[in-house]
């Protein structure tokens, strides 16, 4: 009874928070806003690159079964965020959700484990925004020297070595994380309507590319439409197809960013649960299109590339709509890489805000109304990944991060489901206990299907961030309901 007591009183204090507006945020974002953030948030690099990496690296054009697999999972995740954004509308998303249920220490795992899939998560965005931009100059003349174009560093899965590849940095990449940065401390509107209008592009030629690619289908290209497993887990097969889904997976994280605009949406009660469902639903379909039209037009081995849609559109033979894509995987790449950071920075507001974190990172600007100075540093950490990870690297962090945050939010509907059946929900998850059970079985399988580097590199991230809090943050922590 106590322990139900602490959850009730956790959540009391944190929705009367959510509505004192003491935080400096200014609640501007509507529920067309929202969806509109999601949707910049999931339709990105997932899309415009990781899906040609994993069709033809793990799953073939069983990739669609990937996508569905994914969204199975991410329909369980996002009903289980939508029942816990309603009830707390505030900042911070999963992190203040775990705060609220389980407690700090876990709260702090997951904020920490956040800032990885965020910073990362731009950070892959960034590498593949490079990838268009440098093939979109050469086309019309413009050579950038190799030296200032790619990863210094390349990972062999096959060796487990660590590669110099001989360039210097990925600028594009640093240059366009720098670029958002400064949009974002300009305030949440600006960067809401920059990132609406970027959508609107983007799926513009999204139906254009897949209205054109039902016309140049070769059924002969989907056969076998699971490629036999080469021996090794995850290399095709059924176990590339779990593989390709838990790589893929890191294209949703979208949102998840939704919740963490609470502070900032106006009536968030109504207007998140819409934002996250609707943008997961609409991006799901259009990855399903795009990702059958992809592996019917062109082999999947040959879709191992920075732009597997402009391989595409030569392989139909309609390589005068190649620059139009380009242009829209740019500006579409760029909203994507704007709403990450957005979440990582809202994110790392609301943990320095509880004191885990120094409280600088909570200021917020006088004149903007946006936490400048997380804002600086997200930019800064996002900027320097950009610039140096290989992709798939860091798209596999991502998804490790990001699963792991979406299996606690399960937990946490679960847990309140028995202790707290009749707690006022202004959005209810259906079907009960099964849904959120659904979410935690799922996340975990696709864990499963990642390979151990990615673990080790997860596990090695949340010694840092056991570091950090034990010296730390469970000094400084200063929210007051803490020990309710």
């Amino acid at each position: 009874m106590k322990r139900n007591m602490c959850y009730k009183k956790r959540i009391d204090v944190l929705q009367k928070e959510a509505f004192n507006d003491t935080h400096g945020l200014k609640r501007a974002l509507s529920a067309l806003d929202l969806t509109s953030l999601g949707i910049g948030g999931i339709i990105g690099a997932g899309i415009f690159v990781l899906t040609g990496h994993a069709a033809a690296s793990y799953a073939g054009p069983g990739i669609v079964l990937s996508f569905i697999f994914a969204f199975v999972v991410c329909g369980f995740a996002g009903l289980c965020y939508a029942e816990l954004a309603s009830m707390i509308p505030i900042a911070g998303s999963a992190y203040l959700y775990s705060y609220a249920i389980m407690g700090e220490f876990i709260a702090w795992i997951v904020g920490w484990d956040l800032i990885l899939e965020y910073f990362l998560g731009a950070s892959t965005v960034a590498i593949g925004w490079s990838g268009y931009v440098i093939s979109f100059l050469n086309d019309i003349g413009i050579n950038v020297p190799a030296i200032i174009s790619g990863s210094p560093l390349s990972y062999n899965v096959q060796t487990h070595e660590w590669i110099l590849t001989g360039k210097l940095i990925n600028l594009p990449a640093f240059l366009i994380i720098i670029f958002v940065t400064l949009i974002l401390i300009v305030g949440v509107k600006k960067s809401a309507m920059f990132n609406s209008v970027i959508v609107m592009i983007k799926v513009s030629i999204l139906l254009v590319f897949i209205a054109m690619g039902v016309f140049h289908l070769n059924s002969s290209l989907w056969t076998p439409f699971i490629p036999p497993n080469t021996g090794e887990f995850g290399h095709f097969g059924f176990s590339g197809v779990l593989r390709g889904a838990s790589v893929v997976f890191f294209a949703y994280i979208g949102f998840d960013t939704v919740s963490t605009a609470a502070s900032e949406a106006k009536n968030p009660q109504r207007n998140l649960p819409i934002g996250i469902l609707v943008s997961l639903f609409v991006c799901t379909a259009l990855y399903i299109a795009v990702s059958f039209i992809l592996t019917g037009v062109v082999h999947y081995s040959h879709l191992n590339v920075s732009a597997p849609i402009a391989v595409a559109l030569d392989a139909m033979k309609m390589g005068f709509l190649t620059p139009m894509v380009k242009i829209g995987a740019i500006a579409g790449l760029s909203s994507v890489i704007l709403v990450l950071l957005y979440g990582q920075i809202r994110v790392f507001y609301a943990i320095a805000k509880d004191g885990l974190l120094p409280k600088v990172f909570a200021k917020v600007h006088t004149k903007y109304s946006t936490p400048h100075v997380a804002t600086i540093a997200t930019g800064i950490m996002a900027s320097i990944a950009a610039s140096i990870l290989p992709i798939d690297i860091a798209g596999e962090l991502v998804s490790i991060g990001t699963l792991m945050a979406f299996l606690l939010v399960c937990t946490g509907v679960l847990i309140l489901r028995f202790t707290q059946p009749t707690m006022k929900r202004h959005f209810k998850t259906p079907g009960g206990i099964f849904v959120p059970i659904g979410g935690i079985l799922s996340c975990l399988y696709l864990m499963v299907g990642l390979p151990f580097d990615t673990w080790m590199r997860l596990v090695i991230w949340l010694i840092i961030g056991f570091v950090i809090y034990f010296t730390y943050g469970i000094h400084k922590a200063n929210r007051t309901h803490k020990n309710v």
